[in-house]
């Protein structure tokens, strides 16, 4: 009878190693990707980053463990080549790679693009009755709008005519022999403003609300085209996670609504799409990229509007040496905060993303107000 019921869990124990091997396993790029994503799959897949906490994209070398783990991945999603350079050679050879820069559906903007007032009010931009739109019972053929066969190809909604070909630019493998570009004097006439930079489709979605209900829409299509099975969770997670997003925004509009009139310095111009979706008053940023120093128009353009009191406050970012912030804002009474595009100390998990764009707005407010 032992010897029975030993058998019994042995092979209990094979068939639960054997489902765990089999779990349906997503990896993605960077942490607040990854934020989305664990929250669209939690109960039927497991989801990984395969950038530390805190790293950055824009200077990022993959390592061989990371490689195998792209390899035996299910479903890879990233944001696509505008962001994520160092994947562009590997990604064009996996077929299970999804960028979202290549999907319809998801509203990006171009750098310097003015956002329309009215993203404030509706984050999900009808994409509550997209919750649906993910399921649609279109959608289960359509599982294939997710990632639409055609949308690979698709790339030109999401490139934005001819972006892909600034996939180069947001790593811009050509800025390294551009070392003067980071000072471009070009740029550095217009410091003071953030329209002037670089052009092209402004990757860092993943700062407006509105545009992170959109991938979870597309994101959502996509696991329901791979894992069909899950089908249910994963439209029941979607649902859950729009609902709390758009709570989210509703809360941080109150918020920061009495702050719009307010001038600011960034660091880098990655947060577009949040300044956008909550109408605030960015007046420019120390660099396009944050791996290439400010020039020093740059800086004087940023001084100068600092003794003239245009600005509430200059924000540093974590991933990055902040000397040069201080010594721009030494003498001047204008405040210094900190926003982390990353989410470095985010916790992955349920609301994890809610968290991130709330602390994000809480990092405004407090060095605004």
């Amino acid at each position: 009878m032992q010897r029975i019921s030993s058998l019994f869990c042995a092979a209990a124990l094979a068939l639960s190693g054997s489902a765990m091997a089999d779990d349906f396993k997503v990896v993605t790029t960077i942490k607040p990707l990854n934020l989305i994503v664990s929250e669209l799959v939690q109960g039927a897949a497991t989801s990984d980053a395969i950038l530390p906490p805190g790293a950055s994209p824009h200077d990022y070398a993959l390592r061989p463990s990371d490689v195998k783990k792209l390899n035996d991945a299910d479903l890879v999603i990233w944001v696509g080549p505008q962001l994520e350079t160092f994947l562009t050679k590997l990604m064009a050879t996996n077929p299970n790679s999804f960028a979202l820069t290549k999907q319809a559906g998801i509203h990006f903007l171009n750098y310097g693009e003015k956002g329309s007032d009215d993203h404030s009010d509706h984050a999900g931009h009808g994409h509550d009755d997209h919750g649906d739109h993910a399921s649609h019972d279109g959608h289960d053929d359509h599982g294939d709008h997710a990632s639409h066969d055609g949308h690979d190809d698709h790339g030109d909604h999401a490139d934005h005519d001819g972006h892909d070909d600034h996939g180069d630019h947001a790593g811009h493998e050509g800025h390294d022999d551009h070392g003067d570009h980071a000072d471009h004097d070009g740029h550095d006439e217009h410091a003071g403003h953030h329209h002037h930079h670089h052009s092209g489709l402004d990757p860092h979605f993943w700062m407006g609300p509105k545009q992170t209900i959109e991938a979870a829409n597309v994101i959502t299509e996509a696991l329901i085209k791979h894992d069909p099975l899950h089908k249910t969770v994963y439209l029941a997670n979607l649902s859950t996670f729009t609902s709390e997003v758009n709570q989210a925004v509703s809360e941080l509009n109150a918020e920061i609504k009495p702050l719009s009139n307010k001038g600011y310095f960034v660091f880098h111009d990655g947060y577009g799409y949040f300044e956008h979706q909550f109408g605030l008053n960015n007046l420019g940023h120390f660099t396009v990229e944050p791996d290439r120093k400010p020039g020093a128009k740059t800086l004087i353009a940023i001084r100068e509007s600092l003794k003239d009191k245009q600005a509430y406050c200059v924000f540093s970012e974590p991933q990055f040496s902040p000397a040069v912030v201080d010594s721009v804002t030494k003498g001047t009474e204008v405040n210094i905060g900190t926003l982390d595009p990353m989410a470095t100390n985010v916790q992955v998990g349920k609301g994890g993303y809610v968290r991130f764009i709330k602390e994000l707005g809480q990092s405004f407010t407090k060095c605004l107000k």
